[in-house]
């Protein structure tokens, strides 16, 4: 029975590695779409830190009265 499990997950990575790597109408694949797209989505990331960050500081020094 384990040996079914091992076979089933391997058959399902190699299928996702393959629908991943796919090249789709426009000639590219999912995980180029996503190598491009990963420093903008760290910069948002970011920003959102810093945001989160300040909001919670206003919000101690408010309560605080500091």
């Amino acid at each position: 029975m384990n040996l079914l499990k091992y076979i089933l997950a391997g058959a399902a990575v190699g299928f996702g590695v393959n629908y991943i790597t796919k090249k789709g109408s426009n000639g590219r694949s999912i995980i180029e779409d996503l190598a491009d797209n990963l420093p903008n989505w760290f910069d948002e990331g970011k920003k959102v830190a810093v945001e989160t960050i300040n909001a919670m500081n206003n919000s101690v020094k408010s309560k605080t009265g500091l």
